[in-house]
């Protein structure tokens, strides 16, 4: 057995028991966690860890969320394929790559320069052409594509950064980590014309949001 067909069983093992066997049952989110390579994603020291239900550092002290947190968010946004969606830290592109194929178009932000060039040359590789990853402050959004239907944060912040609700869609969602260093909620905003909602999903723990409207350095 090859080591890509070792990688593609242990993907299979990956949704069947983590995402399947806890509750993910959009199948779009399923299939698109079959097919993008996770351990593409991963330093090569840590590939053989790719599939496991963990977080796994990428560098700059960024991490790869585990699968499971991934699927559940991906899963809250409800996509249907004809959204214009932003993420708020590419970190490896993992999850860019899933977006990339539950979406029309992906805006992907990230603030270390050296993981946005990896990320985008993994995508690049990948033939995904429909996610376009850009260097800078995640919390103010990328207003040059707004307004986006769906937008994900892949990091914690004090309190959800305006310039994001603002850049939704009217019926957009937006879905982030919010609390204190040790430990997040994860709330689902909506927007309804002017008016926002939210509700809370579950406890989390991400690394911390960096930038003008998150925390400092």
């Amino acid at each position: 057995m090859d080591s890509e067909e070792a990688f593609s069983r242990q993907r299979e093992k990956m949704v069947t028991i983590q995402l399947k066997g806890r509750g993910i049952r959009d199948p779009r989110v399923l299939d698109a966690m079959l097919a993008v390579p996770r351990h593409r994603f991963i330093p090569p020291g840590e590939a053989n860890q790719a599939y496991e239900d963990r977080p796994l550092p990428i560098g700059e002290g960024q991490t790869i969320s585990q699968p499971y947190i991934v699927a559940y968010m991906l899963q809250a946004l409800a996509l249907d394929g004809h959204e214009r969606v932003l993420e708020i830290g590419t970190g490896s592109g993992y999850q860019a790559a899933l977006l990339g194929r539950l979406a029309r178009e992906v805006h992907s932000i990230e603030r270390h320069e050296t993981l946005a060039k990896a990320a985008a040359k993994i995508l690049d590789e990948l033939s995904i052409t429909n996610v376009m990853v850009h260097h800078g402050d995640g919390t103010k959004g990328w207003p040059e594509q707004a307004p986006y239907e769906a937008i994900i944060v892949a990091a914690s912040a004090p309190v959800v950064p305006q310039p994001l609700l603002q850049q939704l869609s009217d019926s957009g969602r937006l879905i982030l980590p919010v609390g204190v260093a040790w430990g997040q909620i994860l709330q689902l905003w909506r927007r309804q014309g002017d008016a926002f909602d939210y509700e809370e999903l579950v406890p989390v723990a991400f690394v911390p949001l960096i930038g003008e409207h998150g925390w400092g350095e």
